[in-house]
């Protein structure tokens, strides 16, 4: 790959999907993107550039862009944040809407769907706090190939070996030949969409937790701080975001301030709190935003157990 083939591979994944590639990451765009190569049957990535500046095989680029995305996750990663929304945040959710009785969540970078359903596995825990409650999780990801994968809610033994407890493999999977399928009510509690983190966030409406981890860490610092501001957008008047260990917002907007009690949770910050965040460079043109579809909202039923409704998006 020449020096030229891979700036030109940097600034389009810059734009695409925000990666932030360094000089030190050649090997990694090579090594993801040979394969691309083979199933396009192109000789090498020299031709896949010269592919891409046509910029007339949507397909192409999409198979790019999937490639370099990191999908690396497992049930209930690093403990610590399910532990917090079972018991802090989710109580409470629950204290601060029992007038409406309503529940949103949304996963920002969902992947193959483990982070989503954890969270349901614990909803489903906490039906009898939740009978006649809306509840619904939102789950979105750049790759339609890993969201597709979600749905289909399937995963192989090594999979659900990895931080899922074997009490609840049992209790909230089935054996598919030498893979696991998740229950039919966890899938239904979960509305999968494709979406860019750098496109807007319109139709998404508000939430009450936002999931937004170990996602960040790929991004400069203003494309971290423009996402940032506008999942505060997104965010309600005494929601929380939940962002991976090695991710802040301190630096990076005036919008969001750490909780104090629950490292790794934030939420909006006082008027008087707030300090000067780091300017935030034009993105440049990106591609249009796929169109939101209406939200699959779900709902706790009084028996504890979960079931589908249909809801808006918004609140």
């Amino acid at each position: 790959m020449t020096e030229s083939d891979f700036e030109f591979l940097r600034s389009f994944l810059k734009q695409r999907s925000g990666l932030a590639m360094t000089a030190e990451k050649r090997y990694l765009v090579e090594s993801r993107l040979s394969p691309v190569c083979r199933r396009l049957n192109l000789a090498d990535l020299h031709d896949l550039v010269a592919l891409l500046k046509l910029g007339r095989d949507g397909a192409a680029e999409r198979a790019v862009v999937e490639a370099m995305t990191t999908n690396e996750t497992f049930f209930f990663r690093d403990r610590t944040p399910f532990d917090l929304f079972r018991d802090v945040l989710l109580p409470q959710a629950i204290a601060r809407n029992a007038g409406r009785r309503r529940l949103r969540i949304w996963c920002a970078a969902a992947s193959t769907g483990q982070e989503p359903y954890s969270l349901a596995m614990l909803l489903q825990e906490a039906a009898p706090r939740l009978a006649g409650w809306q509840v619904e999780i939102v789950a979105t990801d750049l790759s339609t190939e890993v969201i597709e994968r979600a749905k289909a809610g399937i995963y192989s033994h090594f999979e659900v070996q990895r931080g899922l407890p074997v009490q609840w493999l049992i209790k909230h999977f089935a054996q598919v030949g030498e893979n696991w399928q998740i229950s039919q009510s966890l899938r239904a509690m979960v509305d999968y969409r494709q979406l860019n983190l750098l496109n807007a966030f319109d139709g998404l409406g508000q939430f009450d937790v936002v999931y937004c981890r170990n996602v960040l860490i790929y991004f400069d610092a203003p494309t971290k701080a423009d996402i940032l501001n506008r999942i505060a957008a997104c965010l309600a008047p005494e929601g929380a975001l939940v962002l991976g260990a090695a991710e802040t917002v301190i630096g990076l907007t005036d919008r969001l301030q750490p909780n104090p009690d629950n490292r790794g949770v934030y939420g909006h910050a006082a008027p008087g709190s707030r300090t000067a965040p780091i300017p935030v460079a034009p993105a440049g043109p990106l591609s249009a935003a796929p169109p939101s579809r209406p939200a699959a909202a779900s709902a706790l039923a009084p028996a504890s157990a979960l079931a589908p409704l249909r809801a808006s998006a918004g609140r």
